[in-house]
């Protein structure tokens, strides 16, 4: 098994910026993909990045629009998403997650293991 732990939400001013952080632990790997995905209330939880295990290969949600980096720190077993020029409509509750087979996928059914998410909340 493996657990997530996500931190580094809160409340933030309309382009302001965050950086959550990811905790893994448990029976880990770094070659794990990584990703971090979003929900809003009376929304469908959406795909926000993912990172592969060596941190060559990214991918991104497309509302992003590079206001978002991921990264991760296998040393460390944590991966990060840094939230550039936040807006109102990035507050959702964020999750992180792994997948344990290779590609950087969109899909959240392809998903393991999940966190219990930390709340971004962002104001005008």
């Amino acid at each position: 098994q493996v657990q997530l732990v996500e931190s580094g939400g809160g409340l933030v001013q309309a382009g302001g910026s965050l950086r959550l952080s990811c905790a893994a632990s448990g029976r880990t790997s770094s070659s794990y993909v990584m990703g971090w995905f979003r929900q809003s209330p009376g929304k469908e939880r959406e795909f926000v990045a993912a990172i592969s295990g060596r941190a060559s290969v990214t991918r991104f949600g497309e509302f992003v629009k590079d206001r978002f980096t991921i990264s991760r720190d296998n040393a460390k077993n944590t991966v990060y998403l840094q939230m550039n020029s936040l807006k109102p409509e990035d507050t959702a509750v964020y999750y992180c997650a792994a997948r344990s087979f290779p590609g950087t996928s969109s899909d959240q059914r392809s998903y393991d293991y999940w966190g219990q998410g930390t709340q971004v909340t962002v104001s005008s």
